[in-house]
């Protein structure tokens, strides 16, 4: 592939000999990954997949390469929210914030939701994540993804940082900022990224990335762990960033990584201070393990931080809440309990303690679970996807070694035992995938209509 002059000198000049084997991994194919969602299956489980040739990611527990003939973005699984597909280096990062059930977490520059996904089995759908993205049409599909995974702590804003400190200061036990940077480290697997490169490119960049860390800083408790990665090469967007934000809040610490698989230290050397400190950051090299390139940073807060308590959202009354108990009570196997939520006439089950939003562009708030019509209830693909065959009265049972699940999710009516009656939770081999309605000996398709058809053979 052609590489932008400016960047050949620059990566020669930083690597020097090592620089050889650097650019021979642009005339290799990448490495492609998938992670196991822990929430619905186990890498054990996906292993013995007969479709698919997985290999464990070494950084990863739940990561795994395929070969790109597997092709698992056009298997019924990836619908039903079995895996999510994701560049291996990638896997690291959200790993390193090691967020806990019952935090509050913060994923800063969160689409298409890779990172968020990851953080939320990390937390096993418990405590508040906000997932946050700037741009409308991205923060719409990082909604998207969080809903495929059965994700239902998150709150998903479409905010600036700056409003966010704003709301949250002081607020958050782990915030990521996977930064908008210069791309450098996915050249291999996006071409394009190479021409929009410039060395003017770069320091855009990084004057943003130190505008988003200032407002992370901010929204961070004290003892709360900050987490910065890129997928750049550049000491301006990594080693130099890391150094400056250090020199700016003295309180910060950096925290030791484990490295393993290939991964290797930060590089002090490419800083004018020489900080030995950064040697405890991380780089991911493609000449160096199976994967694109990523930096990672894990700091900590010893400082004061200037708080705001916000009062969570209270529940809506238990009496507005009578045509979804009957939907419920018909339906599922156990009754939800928590805080209830209506926007507009959706109804929506929020996470632990959801602070009040109402302030804030909310795309999607905790569980959606569908909607109040004129005396009666229709539930939302999320529910569908938040909750394992088990939690449905009725069931409609697919085999993906059948042709029946790709008429389903191409929105297709399907003939049904005259016994079925209702809504009916549809599952492939025994995860759910969707919903239908029986009557009459057929199913009606409730699969989505933006849903449809997509990642599939057709």
């Amino acid at each position: 592939m052609s590489l932008p002059e400016a960047f050949i000198e620059k990566m020669t000049r930083l690597l020097g000999p090592e620089s050889e084997y650097f650019f021979k991994t642009y005339d290799q194919k990448r490495a492609f990954g998938l992670r196991a969602n822990l929430l619905k299956t186990s890498g054990e489980q996906l292993k013995k997949l007969p479709e698919f040739h997985l290999k464990p990611v070494p950084f990863c527990p739940s990561g795994f390469y395929y070969q790109e003939a597997d092709e698992p973005g056009k298997h019924p699984f990836h619908q039903a929210g079995l895996y999510y597909i994701q560049e291996p280096s990638a896997m690291f990062v959200a790993e390193r914030l090691d967020a806990k059930p019952g935090e509050r977490v913060l994923d800063l520059c969160a689409a298409p939701g890779g990172k968020s996904t990851q953080i939320a089995v990390s937390m096993q759908n418990r405590g508040l994540l906000v997932s946050n993205e700037i741009y409308p049409k991205r923060a719409k599909s990082l909604s998207e993804n969080i809903e495929r995974m059965g994700i239902t702590n998150a709150l998903v804003t479409n905010e600036t940082p700056e409003r966010l400190a704003e709301y949250f200061p002081g607020n958050f036990d782990k915030i990521l900022v996977d930064a908008p940077c210069s791309g450098e480290g996915m050249f291999r697997k996006d071409p394009d990224a190479a021409q929009y490169w410039s060395p003017d490119h770069v320091r855009e960049c990084a004057a943003l990335q130190n505008q988003i860390l200032d407002h992370a800083y901010s929204m961070l408790r004290e003892e709360g762990i900050l987490v910065y990665s890129t997928c750049t090469f550049s000491p301006e967007e990594d080693e130099q960033m890391i150094d400056h934000f250090l020199k700016k809040y003295p309180d910060m610490e950096v925290l030791p990584i484990e490295k393993t698989g290939g991964v290797e230290d930060g590089r002090p050397q490419w800083t004018d201070s020489a900080n030995s400190e950064l040697r405890k950051t991380a780089r991911l090299w493609p000449h160096h393990l199976d994967g694109e390139g990523h930096f990672v940073a894990k700091l900590q807060k010893h400082g004061p931080s200037l708080t705001k308590r916000i009062k969570p959202v209270s529940s809506v009354k238990e009496s507005s809440l009578k045509d979804y108990r009957q939907f419920e009570k018909q339906t599922l196997a156990e009754k939800l309990a928590g805080s209830f939520y209506f926007a507009g006439n959706q109804l929506f089950l929020l996470p632990d303690g959801c602070p009040d939003f109402s302030q804030l562009k909310v795309i999607r708030a905790g569980l959606h679970l569908g909607e109040q019509k004129k005396n009666r209830f229709e539930p939302n693909h999320a529910l569908a996807l938040a909750m394992p065959a088990v939690s449905f009265q009725s069931t409609f049972p697919l085999e993906s070694s059948g042709t029946d699940w790709d008429h389903y999710l191409r929105g297709e009516t399907l003939p049904a035992p005259a016994s079925l009656k209702g809504w009916t939770a549809v599952t492939i081999d025994g995860f759910t995938l969707g919903w239908g309605k029986a009557a009459g000996g057929t199913l009606k398709n409730f699969y989505p209509k933006g849903l449809r058809l997509r990642g599939l053979n057709h």
